[in-house]
């Protein structure tokens, strides 16, 4: 009787253990099949060029495609919808970018919690922006345009790439911490933004630092400040923002994410090969080029930074009295 009570138990605890096995062995099978990579932005912007670089790494190493996959609109809301409703399985990944954790302020009826229904997975890389004004302001440092436009209430055109973006936000923060008032101006773009800025249809603007290293080393631009929390070595001799004004820091960042209840062993997977990913001295060559700086961090980590980010701008969002979009 006592031999069978054991083999019972012996039987339990196998039967028991089979969920688990079977958990990690389909984990360390994955990927089987593609994997879609689904990108809130058109082909040729920042988001899409980071998520075809690490997707084209992941597919050799893991030895299945990344398809990226464009679904632009809504400030990546609409990519991030289909992702929600996908299957959580690990074949349907977002991009995730800045933009997400400051869409939970400026839209107030979209039919998904990011926080809730999107799994963090592993950060990418963030990239700093850069304060940019026309060379026809008098300002050449951070507290001399703080003094100009403390003078100039109102009168500072501030150009951005379009309402709610990193770029106009970055600027309202600037404001906040500064106590100064600039004139938004939205463009439908970075490109157009930054025609106008070249033009002096606007006096400052934030854009990425890729996109107006080369304006300002050719001496179209004056570069002011670093937004970022470290001086970038593309520009090594910009001061951050942050050296006059303690506590500033504004950049745009990615990373990957899944839909809730993805399981725990494929997300490890994916962390650890993404970490992988941007320790790779050519990844990090290409990032340095793009002016992004690696950021890795565990799945947990990277949910804290979406959670502290998401506080961060919806105070701006609230200090602008942005209206819900």
């Amino acid at each position: 009787m006592r031999l069978q009570r054991r083999t019972f138990l012996h039987l339990g605890a196998g039967i028991a253990a089979l969920p688990v096995a079977s958990r990690l062995a389909w984990a360390q099978a994955y990927p089987a099949r593609p994997v879609h990579w689904i990108v809130g932005f058109a082909p040729g912007g920042g988001n899409d060029i980071v998520a075809r670089l690490l997707g084209q790494w992941l597919a050799d190493r893991l030895g299945q495609p990344f398809v990226i996959e464009n679904r632009a609109g809504a400030a990546s809301n609409i990519a991030t919808e289909l992702v929600v409703r996908a299957a959580p399985d690990g074949y349907t990944l977002l991009l995730i970018s800045s933009n997400n954790a400051t869409n939970a302020a400026l839209y107030h009826n979209l039919s998904f919690d990011f926080g809730r229904d999107i799994v963090p997975v592993a950060a990418i890389s963030q990239n700093s922006l850069v304060m940019a004004v026309n060379p026809s302001v008098p300002a050449k440092t951070v507290p001399e345009f703080i003094a100009y436009a403390k003078a100039n209430p109102g009168k500072i055109n501030m150009g951005s790439a379009g309402l709610g973006g990193i770029g106009h936000l970055t600027g309202e923060l600037f404001g906040m911490m500064t106590g100064t008032k600039l004139t938004h101006v939205p463009y439908r773009g970075n490109g157009p933004a930054l025609a106008a800025l070249l033009s002096g249809e606007v006096e400052v603007l934030f854009p990425s630092l890729a996109s107006a290293r080369g304006f300002i080393a050719g001496g179209k631009l004056r570069g002011l400040a670093i937004t970022g929390a470290t001086r970038s070595e593309a520009l090594p001799d910009l001061p951050t923002v942050a050296e006059f004004v303690p506590g500033f820091e504004a950049s745009t960042w990615y990373g990957a994410g899944a839909p809730k209840g993805t399981p725990t062993a494929v997300i490890d997977k994916l962390n650890a090969a993404i970490g992988a990913a941007v320790a790779d001295p050519k990844v990090k060559a290409r990032f340095a080029e793009l002016g992004d700086v690696p950021t890795p961090m565990t799945p947990a980590e990277f949910g804290k930074f979406i959670a502290s980010e998401t506080e961060k701008w919806a105070k701006v969002v609230k200090f602008a009295d942005l209206k819900p979009l």
